[in-house]
């Protein structure tokens, strides 16, 4: 299967959904998002590697890179190389001096260690094919927010999405989208594709 490259476009933050945050990656020299929501932690520990701020103490995946680099292995990618029932999985594509290897991880410790290796974001056409949101673009010009926080409206948060037409959820998406609202993106997002599989 042929790999496409991902890059970090923005970390999305919800004030009112506690602990939930949304890493979003996007496709080099091309359109497609893929939001994937994770924890907290996980979201501080990719933001403080994006801003290439230093904690006083090591952070746990801090703490990783140092123990790797200790024993001379090093991160050549990560692959988002499943989608099941929501949850994508990743792996680590590691090398020492005389081997190879591949190893499970979840996506949101994968992505910290990504950014601290500096090492490239690879997922397959089939992830990004059903999990993936389109982005169009404005006025010629590709928008790149790296490390942009962004607060979800609250203005839209108790709409009930499945009162709503198959068209009115389309225009809702490229609404949210438009405003780099991507929490309340994957909720619409999710609900749409619900709707085609019981077609």
């Amino acid at each position: 299967m042929k790999k496409i490259e991902l890059e970090i476009v923005a970390l999305s933050h919800s004030i009112t959904q506690t602990h939930s945050y949304a890493v979003v990656l996007g496709e080099v020299n091309g359109l497609r998002r893929l939001p994937i929501v994770i924890g907290g932690f996980e979201a501080q520990a990719i933001a403080v590697a994006l801003e290439k701020m230093q904690p006083s103490r090591p952070l746990t995946h801090d703490l990783m890179k140092n123990f790797m680099n200790a024993f001379a292995v090093d991160l050549h990618e990560i692959i988002i190389n499943d989608l099941q029932e929501g949850i994508f999985y990743s792996k680590l594509v590691c090398s020492s001096d005389n081997d190879t290897v591949e190893i499970d991880s979840r996506t949101s410790d994968a992505l910290a260690l990504a950014v601290r290796f500096g090492c490239p974001i690879y997922t397959y056409e089939n992830i990004l094919e059903s999990a993936g949101i389109l982005m169009e673009e404005t006025s010629g010009k590709k928008k790149k927010a790296k490390e942009a926080v962004v607060e979800e409206e609250d203005s839209k948060i108790n709409e009930d999405l499945k009162t709503m037409t198959l068209e009115e959820l389309n225009e809702l998406l490229n609404d949210v989208l438009e405003h780099e609202d991507y929490i309340r993106a994957i909720a619409i997002r999710d609900e749409i594709n619900s709707r085609k599989k019981r077609k």
